[in-house]
């Protein structure tokens, strides 16, 4: 594992902010000091990528990852994903109403001819109505996405062009649930369903002794 991948360049950087914010969140874990923080590319969805981050023990990176350490924290890009995010830098929202984090990438994911990029799953049969649609790409594209971090997202409500979900398992802890919310569902949601434009958050990220953290199975 190194800090400088073979191009010579730093893959992801984390603010002063975003650090805080997650040794704050990590804390509240049971032997937080041997978790890193993982950050790692789910798919695409229009002209950006989608993004998972949750906790892991740091002696699970293999030496073809990339990792870090910055004021006790060890960041971790799995290997998979290291050129899709080279250069990139992880803060905090400043949208207040939004809050927890985001990730700026100066990549973006290559454009086929002809293809619509999605979050990672296969294609999406979207018949039906609204709420429907939602749940197919729920459940054919973006949980398998996630399930592999104890994840999992479930549609509580349709309002208007806003859907409501719920985040379980892997995917509840404000801080870190934001990234893969906004970064990742939301995006594919929206490219999915039209007549979606917003996602909104309804998970009680304070419920639970983990609310985030779930070891990954491999």
């Amino acid at each position: 594992m190194t800090d400088i991948d073979s191009h010579g360049a730093v893959v992801l950087h984390a603010t002063d902010a975003a650090l805080e914010m997650v040794l704050e969140l990590r804390s509240a874990e049971d032997d937080g000091e041997s978790l890193a923080l993982w950050v790692e590319v789910t798919g695409t969805s229009r002209d950006a990528f989608t993004y998972d981050m949750y906790f892991q023990a740091v002696g699970d990176a293999s030496p073809d990852d990339w990792s870090d350490e910055r004021g006790g924290l060890a960041l971790v890009v799995p290997a998979h994903s290291i050129a899709k995010m080279r250069g990139s830098v992880l803060d905090v929202n400043r949208d207040a109403e939004e809050g927890g984090m985001v990730i700026e990438n100066p990549n973006e994911p290559p454009r086929p001819a002809g293809t619509s990029p999605q979050m990672s799953g296969p294609p999406v049969d979207l018949s039906g109505d609204v709420a429907q649609r939602i749940i197919q790409v729920l459940e054919q594209q973006i949980n398998p996405s996630i399930a592999v971090h104890g994840g999992r997202a479930d549609l509580v409500a349709v309002e208007g062009d806003a859907a409501y979900l719920r985040l379980s398992g892997g995917c509840a802890g404000c801080g870190l649930a934001a990234v893969t919310l906004s970064q990742g569902i939301e995006v594919a949601l929206r490219e999915s369903v039209t007549e979606i434009t917003r996602v909104i958050d309804v998970t009680d990220h304070a419920a639970g002794t983990n609310p985030y953290y779930e070891a990954a199975k491999k």
